[in-house]
């Protein structure tokens, strides 16, 4: 099994991964994984610290001459910003926040004690640990993306031919990766409108998975269906609220006629679907068609004009403690998306095919892909 575990504080000394679990000889390029961190902190609307954290990832284990060993690999970012024991205390409390909830559960009269943890600086963490499974994926024939489809009240407008290359070619050097040049002009007016007001953004993202095959997951036990597992991930993410698997909120409305996948064959294309509106799953398993999950991410929490509070020793009504933060981070947390997407599409890929190092999986998947054209 496939596990990870991240530590730190958003201004402790580091933020460090455990990754557990995959197999050896799988290639790890830190450049690459260093590029995929890159990815996290841009974005139209970003807060000033993305400008000074540089979000070097440094593999401490688990790793020689440039592959894993199969053994667990330690991950370490170390914040430049590591005056954690120099902040001031925090009594007033967030709405939306994990702030008044935290302290309450852990017994902190420092709000600082839970904020700390309960940052979003978390993901980068998780960013480091994802950029290894996308690069074990790879090996298999995975890739994955993700753009920004909406921010605020403004949609992008529906892009036909959507794929993880395109995306990587024409959304992520966009401000905000979208792939509508004229969407993207109105989100930019609107966070700049927000900037001024003091206040935030949400938005939807969706994610990518192309080159999955059929079969990951199973329909045999609730807890094992490949799509719920999917959606608890992206839920896992700072600030979002809901998730979408394909056509998952339009098919609600829709005939039964209008939503599900026809299946058709042919010689030498063997079984396949004309529409994906299932988002590249079936009875919690993929389909071999892509996987399209979308997240929604609700206006963050911290407002530069803060909302109404009460002190938590006093209980006196106080405005809300004004941290650091960004307007909006959208495309950040598709980037995260992809990530904590990656790291169960490696899971499931375990489960189903097993082996000890890459070339064991390789062969394994190489054979379940033969039975698959066959079948």
């Amino acid at each position: 099994m496939l596990r990870f575990l991240t530590a730190g504080e958003s201004h402790g000394p580091a933020l460090v991964a455990i990754l557990d679990g995959l197999p050896a000889g799988i290639p790890v390029d830190l450049a690459a994984a260093q590029t995929e961190m890159r990815r996290r902190q841009l974005g139209y609307g970003r807060g000033p610290r993305m400008q000074f954290e540089t979000d070097t990832v440094e593999c401490l284990a688990g790793v020689r001459r440039g592959r894993t060993l199969g053994s667990p690999l330690a991950l370490l970012i170390k914040n430049k910003d590591a005056s954690i024991d120099r902040l001031p205390v925090v009594t007033q409390p967030r709405p939306g926040h994990a702030d008044l909830t935290g302290a309450i559960k852990y017994d902190h009269r420092d709000i600082r004690n839970v904020l700390e943890r309960a940052s979003a600086r978390e993901t980068a963490a998780r960013v480091a640990v994802g950029a290894v499974c996308k690069q074990f994926l790879a090996e298999l024939g995975i890739s994955i993306g993700s753009h920004v489809v909406a921010l605020g009240s403004i949609r992008a407008t529906p892009s036909a031919n959507v794929t993880v290359a395109r995306l990587r070619a024409k959304a992520d050097p966009t401000p905000l990766r979208c792939l509508d040049p004229q969407a993207t002009k109105r989100m930019i007016k609107e966070i700049d409108r927000c900037v001024k007001a003091g206040d935030t953004l949400g938005g939807i993202f969706e994610i990518l998975a192309e080159g999955v095959p059929p079969g990951l997951g199973t329909y045999a036990q609730h807890d094992r269906r490949l799509d719920a597992i999917l959606g608890r991930a992206i839920l896992s993410i700072h600030a979002v609220k809901a998730v979408e698997i394909g056509d998952g909120v339009l098919a609600a409305s829709l005939p039964g006629s209008k939503v599900q996948d026809e299946i058709f064959y042919a010689k030498g294309l063997g079984f396949h679907r004309s529409s994906n509106r299932s988002g590249g799953f079936e009875g919690g398993m993929t389909s071999g068609q892509p996987i399209i999950v979308r997240g929604f991410l609700k206006p963050l929490s911290t407002l530069r004009k803060p909302l109404r509070s009460v002190e938590i020793n006093t209980k006196r009504p106080v405005v809300a403690t004004v941290e650091r933060t960004d307007v909006t981070t959208v495309p950040a947390a598709g980037v995260i998306g992809e990530m904590m997407i990656a790291v169960e599409l490696s899971n499931a890929v375990l489960e189903k095919f097993g082996g000890d190092s890459l070339k064991e999986v390789q062969r394994n998947a190489e054979g379940y892909r033969r039975h698959v054209k066959g079948f």
